[in-house]
């Protein structure tokens, strides 16, 4: 009874935790997955992909020196992962913001590759420094910095000019301030984010379908295995083919037999003296 209540207890902790962790930070990771995809409906269902592997994988989450970064990082794979171009259904970006400001840096980070774009969000939206970036998006800190620097420049060209010249300090600066803002601002999911319960449920549910889908792949395995011992024979028996008449080839049979003058004649070449020239005569000594 006492370890029924001690792990009753610590699932409990674990559920609080996690729905915390949920509560503290979906929005806010909702709105960056917006930014790497345009698209609404995706960016939801990779938070929500992201946290219910998170639930499935707490005990290794909750002792994560970033927790946070856990999740982000699981929700940019599943939001940036190719396969999604094969969907129809977010095949096209969602409508643009309103604002042209908005609207301009949308399409500009948009129009980056995905690692670039990637990498100027962590760093100039999330506010990582250039480290972290490099350990979040699993690169050298040098390629990392290179990354950043030619997203930084390729949004600016695309942006309109400050009235003002300022230098390139100051317009990274102004581009990290405005990317931190659309990050804050924009947009809201089209359907409401589920409760943290549901998530937790979801995955729980998810968890117990694929085991059961193991177990029932196992068992056919199992059987199909025992099916073909019981029924493959025991030992090779040779078969052998019917025999079939042959046609045209002439009986088999050995070197005939000597006739009387046969072996007259043999006898006589025997025993008779060889005559003839001396060149041919063979010595005999």
């Amino acid at each position: 009874m006492a370890a029924e209540e001690t792990g009753a207890a610590e699932r409990g902790a674990a559920a609080d935790a996690f729905d915390a962790l949920y509560a503290r930070c979906a929005q806010a990771l909702f709105r960056q997955t917006f930014l790497l995809t345009g698209r609404r409906s995706l960016s939801q269902e990779a938070v929500e992909r992201a946290f219910a592997l998170a639930w499935e994988r707490w005990p290794e989450v909750a002792v994560d020196r970033d927790p946070v970064g856990w999740v982000r990082a699981a929700a940019y794979e599943y939001a940036l992962s190719p396969w999604h171009r094969l969907r129809r259904a977010h095949r096209g970006f969602d409508p643009p913001p309103a604002e042209p400001d908005a609207r301009a840096l949308l399409d500009a980070l948009l129009a980056l590759p995905p690692s670039y774009r990637r990498t100027l969000l962590l760093h100039d939206g999330v506010g990582l420094d250039l480290p972290e970036t490099a350990a979040e998006t699993e690169a050298t800190t040098p390629a990392t910095a290179s990354r950043l620097a030619n997203a930084r420049t390729a949004v600016a060209e695309r942006l309109p000019e400050p009235a003002e010249p300022q230098s390139p300090a100051e317009r990274s600066a102004l581009l990290r301030q405005r990317i931190g803002a659309l990050v804050r601002e924009r947009p809201e999911p089209a359907d409401p984010l589920p409760a943290p319960e549901a998530v937790r449920s979801g995955s729980e549910r998810r968890a117990r379908q694929w085991t059961r889908a193991v177990f029932c792949f196992l068992a056919l395995l199992i059987g199909l295995t025992l099916l073909t011992l019981a029924t493959a024979p025991v030992r090779d028996a040779p078969t052998g083919s019917p025999a079939h008449p042959v046609e045209g080839v002439p009986p088999h049979s050995g070197p005939q037999k000597l006739t009387p003058q046969d072996l007259r004649l043999q006898r006589t070449l025997g025993d008779a003296l060889v005559r003839g020239p001396a060149r041919l005569v063979p010595h005999v000594g």
